[in-house]
C-alpha cells in the first residue's frame, strides 16, 4: 500500500513554464549530490561487506536514497499534476535487534530502485539541464538583440550569421536575423522546457513510484472483486429470504387450499368456491410480491426509460415525502449511462429511501443525482435522528460493496441526532 496527497490544479503556461524549469534546473545539483554520496557509500559498502563493516554502510546508504527519493517525490506532483504516492517501505517489528533491522532495507526491493534513480538520474539531469538552460539562453538573448546590439564590438575582419546566411552585413539584417531566432526559440521554450521536465519526471516515476503504482492498482482490483462477490452473495441471500419468507409461504397455501377445494367438492361445493376465491386471491399476492422481487433484480423501468425515470418512479413510491434533483443529461438518450453505473445508483437510492422509512424518523428527504465530467454524483439526504453507518449486518453495507464493486466510493454523514447525508461517487 501507499500514501498519496490531492492532485493540484492545472496551472497557466507561464506559471509551469516556471515550475518545470525550476524543477529541470535543481535536479541536475540533487543529481550529482545523489551521484557522488550514493556511489562512494555503495562502493564502500560493497567493498567492505567481507569484513561486515560494509552492511551498515550499505544499510545507511539505502536510506540516504530513500531521502533523496522522497525529496523527488514531493517535486513530482508540480510537473506530471498527479497525486503524491509514497510507496510503503519494508519495517523491522518493534522488538527486532540490530542485524535484523540492519537487514531489512537490503531486503526491501523498492530501496535498491531508489538508489538505481539517485545513481542513474544524473545522465538524464545532464542532458536535461543543457536543454533548458540553452533555450532560456538562447530564447532571452535572441529576444533582447536589438537592446544590446550596439554594445557588441565589430571588428572589419568580423562576419555575423546574417552575412553568412547571405543576407546581408547590415545591422537590420543582423538585429532581424537574431531576433527571429530569439522569437522562435522563446515561442517553443514551454514545448521544450515542459518536454525535459517530463523527461526527467517520467524516468523518476518509472522508478520511484511505478512498482507501488502497480500494487495499489492490484489491491484496488482485489478490493473491487471482494466487494463484488460481497454484494452478489449479499443480494443472493436476500433474494432467497424474501422467496422462503412470500411466495415460497404463499405457494405452500395455495396447495394447501386446493386440496381442501377438492376433498370440499362432493360434500360441500360452496365451501369449495369460497376455498378457491381465497386461492385465486392468494395467486394475486404471490404474483404482486413475484414482480416486486424481480424490480429489486432487474428494474424494468430502469432498463427501458433510463436512470432518471427509475429513480423518479422510487421516489413515487417512498413513503417519505422526496425532494428530487436529477441531471437533465441523464435523461437524453445519448446521455445515458453504462448499466453497471445505473444499477449501482439505482441500488444506493433504492436501499438509501428504504432505510429512510424504516429506520430514520424524517419527515423529508432529498435526493440528488448529478454528472460531474467523468463522475456520477448520487446524494439522498433526510432530515431524520441519523446514527446510521455502514457495519457489517445494515443495508448500507451492502450498498457501500456495490459501489466499491463499481469502483465508486460511499461516504456517510450521520451524526446521532440528524441529519444524514449518504453520498455515492461512481466513475463513468
Amino acid at each position: 500500500m501507499t500514501t498519496a496527497t490531492a492532485v493540484t490544479p492545472v496551472p497557466s503556461v507561464s506559471r509551469q513554464l516556471m515550475r518545470d524549469t525550476g524543477y529541470v534546473l535543481l535536479g541536475l545539483p540533487l543529481a550529482l549530490f545523489g551521484l557522488v554520496v550514493l556511489t562512494a557509500g555503495l562502493a564502500l559498502g560493497v567493498g567492505l561487506a567481507v569484513l561486515v563493516v560494509g552492511l551498515p554502510i550499505m544499510t545507511g546508504t539505502l536510506y540516504t536514497a530513500r531521502g533523496l527519493a522522497d525529496v523527488e517525490r514531493l517535486r513530482l506532483p508540480t510537473v506530471l499534476r498527479m497525486p503524491r504516492i509514497r510507496p510503503r517501505y519494508l519495517t523491522p517489528p518493534p522488538a527486532a535487534g540490530a542485524w535484523r533491522r540492519i537487514f531489512t532495507p537490503i531486503r526491501d526491493g523498492q530501496s535498491w530502485l531508489d538508489l538505481a534513480h539517485g545513481i542513474a538520474r544524473s545522465v538524464v539531469a545532464v542532458v536535461t539541464f543543457a536543454i533548458t538552460v540553452a533555450w532560456w539562453v538562447v530564447a532571452l538573448a535572441g529576444t533582447l538583440y536589438p537592446a544590446y546590439d550596439w554594445a557588441l564590438p565589430y571588428g572589419p575582419d568580423d562576419r555575423s550569421l546574417a552575412d553568412l546566411l547571405g543576407l546581408g552585413d547590415g545591422p537590420v539584417a543582423r538585429i532581424g536575423l537574431n531576433t527571429a531566432i530569439g522569437l522562435i526559440f522563446l515561442l517553443t521554450l514551454p514545448i521544450v522546457v515542459r518536454g525535459c521536465a517530463l523527461l526527467q519526471a517520467g524516468f523518476a516515476r518509472g522508478l520511484l513510484t511505478g512498482v507501488a503504482e502497480m500494487r495499489d492498482r492490484i489491491t484496488v482490483l482485489e478490493e473491487q472483486k471482494r466487494a463484488a462477490v460481497s454484494a452478489e452473495a449479499a443480494a443472493l441471500r436476500r433474494l432467497e429470504r424474501d422467496i422462503h419468507d412470500g411466495p415460497q409461504q404463499r405457494l405452500v397455501r395455495l396447495a394447501m387450499d386446493l386440496s381442501r377445494a377438492r376433498q370440499q367438492l362432493a360434500t360441500d361445493p360452496q365451501a369449495a368456491a369460497r376455498t378457491l376465491d381465497e386461492a385465486i386471491a392468494q395467486t394475486r399476492d404471490t404474483l404482486a410480491e413475484l414482480r416486486a422481487l424481480s424490480r429489486g433484480i432487474a428494474p424494468p423501468v430502469l432498463v427501458d426509460r433510463g436512470l432518471p425515470s427509475a429513480v423518479a418512479a422510487l421516489a413515487g413510491r417512498s413513503l417519505v415525502p422526496v425532494d428530487l434533483t436529477l441531471d437533465d443529461r441523464l435523461g437524453n438518450p445519448k446521455g445515458r449511462l453504462d448499466p453497471l453505473v445505473e444499477s449501482t445508483a439505482y441500488f444506493v437510492v433504492a436501499e438509501a429511501l428504504t432505510n429512510v422509512a424504516k429506520h430514520s424518523g424524517a419527515t423529508g428527504c432529498a435526493v440528488t443525482v448529478q454528472r460531474h465530467d467523468d463522475q456520477l454524483e448520487v446524494t439522498v439526504g433526510d432530515d431524520g435522528a441519523g446514527g446510521a453507518h455502514v457495519a457489517k449486518g445494515h443495508g448500507l453495507a451492502g450498498i457501500a460493496d456495490r459501489v466499491r464493486a463499481a469502483g465508486g466510493v460511499l461516504r456517510v454523514d450521520s451524526p446521532v441526532g440528524g441529519p444524514t447525508i449518504v453520498r455515492a461517487v461512481l466513475p463513468l
